[in-house]
């Protein structure tokens, strides 16, 4: 094996051209006031300084975790509820588990201009639906919150790795345990709720901590092209704000001390999911 380690050496140039050499790139723009033009001033931790003091940077900080805390539940009951429904064998299942991984492959700028003729307030068909029924379409584009739950629902959507990996680790489960649930006498909810759902525990906790991961950088697209970070920032999550920041207002500098801190906090939550996954595999 010593002898194929050579093998590797592609991943490791790979990882230290596209990873390691644009971290380091921006630790060191992080440390200064940069604007594209000209040269660059060394400034020291002022960036970092100045993120502790930004109302803006807290604002899109706070958007992002009411992201997160909307987001992840609802994507990971919607990978549970679809691993299990689409878990039997039924006439059509194969299109129904085609239809699940659909969205996930769909373009980010192609789906958010599918989201924003879904969610136009006066020729969208999720308002025609609403009027038919009596109901008041959400202003999606003008209420602060419901333009939240506007990226939110877009997100639950697309869930197709994770139902892909719910449904393998669904179909990994032996079969003998189920069947001796039902010698004795057990019922469905009950199988659900202290067999199934506790033996995928592993699993759906990874995913829930991939998504927390994930949910940090998904966002971007669609706070962009389907309420430009508004109304009244509310959708003006750390992904826009460093964008902006970079490219709106051309201080680079101050958005690598912002990626740097996304960057920290992803770390932080990988950790979490590596210590996890070892207390897993220990029991």
């Amino acid at each position: 094996m010593r002898g194929r380690s050579w093998l590797a050496a592609p991943f490791f140039v790979g990882a230290g051209l596209l990873v390691a050499l644009p971290a380091v790139a921006a630790l060191a723009l992080s440390l200064t006031e940069y604007s594209g033009i000209g040269g660059a001033r060394f400034i020291g931790l002022d960036n970092f300084e100045r993120l502790l003091t930004d109302d803006a940077f807290w604002r899109s900080v706070g958007n992002t975790v009411i992201f997160i805390g909307l987001s992840v539940p609802l994507r990971l009951a919607a990978v549970i509820v679809l691993s299990l429904i689409l878990f039997e064998r039924f006439r059509g299942v194969t299109f129904a588990r085609v239809g699940a991984y659909l969205p996930s492959v769909v373009p980010d700028v192609a789906y958010a201009l599918l989201w924003l003729w879904l969610l136009n307030p006066l020729y969208g068909p999720l308002a025609a639906g609403l009027q038919g029924v009596g109901l008041t379409s959400p202003e999606w584009f003008t209420d602060p919150w419901a333009a939240r739950l506007g990226v939110v629902l877009m997100s639950v959507f697309q869930i197709g790795e994770g139902f892909v990996i719910a449904l393998a680790a669904r179909r990994a489960l032996p079969q003998h345990v189920f069947e001796a649930a039902r010698v004795d006498g057990a019922g469905g909810w009950f199988v659900l709720r202290k067999v199934t759902l506790p033996m995928m525990a592993p699993v759906l906790a990874l995913l829930a901590l991939r998504d927390v991961i994930l949910a940090l950088q998904v966002n971007f697209i669609p706070a962009l092209l389907l309420t430009g970070g508004g109304p009244r920032y509310s959708t003006t999550f750390l992904p826009l704000f460093v964008y902006r920041q970079a490219f709106g207002y051309f201080r680079l500098g101050y958005a690598s001390a912002v990626s740097l801190t996304m960057f920290v906090l992803t770390a932080a939550a990988v950790y979490v999911q590596y210590r996890l996954a070892k207390r897993w595999r220990l029991l």
